[in-house]
């Protein structure tokens, strides 16, 4: 199989395995009559996979996993076991008590295929196509987390069902990446032994430091968004007036649309450089928090157009992070570099996944994304700081 299908595959597997993320998410209206779920548990059900993510990746990090054993097989691993604990969650669980800790488990399992498909396909990557590359995975994923909303939003299934619907996609992608996916030319040597201080030590460089700190600000805003915007839609005045419903106007605007901000955000850092792509996209995300409240009360037709435009910014920074911090790091230990930024990374998003709501709460959707500002912004400091230190790669 060639670079190209290998390429391909991979990105797959993020679109199939990454699909139980937010498929409780996706069910919240049903479970909030079926269970009584208040906010707080409709927060929790987010959290607990953010939290299991999290502990997963320090977990992976520490026995640097990632640079220690065959990559597709620990993602087909992670895969199948987050299908599984889905299954289970959908066939026996009747209540939140029980849901949370499946979930955690889920996101502990995750934590083997987002990581690891970054490693996997900067493994199939040159330096010149890397961030293009990069932007393509990170538009599977954005395809795979808000798959769920769009099954709840076109069809009739119960939640029950939409959660083995994901769950199948997550198992067909454990054994697609078993049957089919290699590592490329371009890996990184194998790490020689276990060094769990690397996911420390790379923080007294100042270029791997400035590519976590711009993808914190990053992630500061991202995954508050996914699991609120379709609150923040509900609460407009053109809420009625969206396409399909809330459900479908989420995968248009932050699936579709992220998948496409994706891809230009990896074509420019390829053109232009990693710090400019960046910092180009979280100016417009920034500048998107910013103007939420504006559009409360915009027509259905504009407000698609803005959350299209957010969706797309959101996220077309994220694969060229991971692109910036594979380059500059330790080469023996770049699994281990990915994997503890993004553990860190998700570690930022439960705290603006808990305040959104409560900030809603107090002022209102209209007001309540307004939070997710300061991380963008503060990121694009970072980006624009390392723009003027020793350049990545300019071209």
């Amino acid at each position: 199989m060639n670079a190209a299908a290998q390429r391909g595959m991979i990105a797959a597997v993020q679109v199939l395995g990454l699909a139980v993320w937010f498929s409780m998410s996706a069910v919240v209206p049903s479970l909030r009559g079926e269970w009584g779920l208040g906010s707080t548990g409709a927060v929790w059900l987010t959290a607990s996979v953010q939290l299991g993510f999290v502990s997963g990746a320090l977990t992976s990090a520490a026995l640097t996993l990632a640079d220690r054993f065959p990559p597709q097989r620990l993602l087909a691993c992670g895969a199948g076991a987050a299908s599984a604990c889905t299954v289970l969650l959908a066939l026996t669980v009747d209540g939140p008590a029980a849901a949370f800790p499946l979930r955690f488990l889920t996101g502990v399992c995750l934590a083997a295929v987002y990581p690891v498909g970054m490693k996997l396909m900067a493994s199939w990557s040159s330096s010149a196509q890397r961030g293009r590359n990069m932007g393509v995975l990170i538009g599977a994923l954005t395809l795979g987390s808000t798959l769920p909303h769009l099954i709840a939003g076109l069809g009739r299934l119960p939640w029950r069902g939409v959660l083995l619907a994901a769950a199948t996609a997550g198992a067909l992608a454990a054994l697609v990446a078993l049957a089919f996916i290699r590592v490329g030319p371009y890996a990184a040597p194998t790490a020689p032994a276990r060094n769990p201080r690397y996911a420390l030590t790379m923080f007294t460089e100042r270029r791997p430091r400035l590519a976590n700190l711009g993808y914190f600000g990053h992630m500061w805003e991202l995954y508050a968004l996914w699991t609120w915007i379709p609150a923040y839609l509900a609460a407009t005045s053109g809420a009625e007036g969206l396409p399909g419903s809330v459900g479908t106007t989420v995968f248009l605007t932050m699936g579709i649309g992220g998948a496409v901000g994706c891809l230009l955000g990896g074509w420019g850092a390829d053109r232009f450089g990693r710090p400019s792509a960046a910092m180009t996209a979280l100016l417009a995300s920034g500048a998107c928090c910013l103007l939420s409240p504006l559009l409360v009360d915009a027509p259905a037709v504009l407000l698609v157009v803005f959350c299209a435009v957010w969706g797309a910014a959101v996220i077309a920074d994220s694969g060229v992070f991971s692109t910036s911090l594979s380059e500059v790091v330790d080469q023996r230990y770049v699994g281990t570099a990915l994997t503890a930024q993004t553990a860190i990374g998700f570690a930022l998003t439960v705290v603006t996944i808990q305040l959104t709501p409560l900030l809603a709460d107090a002022f209102g959707w209209q007001y309540a994304l307004l939070l997710l500002a300061p991380g963008p912004l503060a990121g694009a400091v970072a980006m624009r700081a390392l723009k003027t230190a020793e350049p990545l790669r300019s071209r």
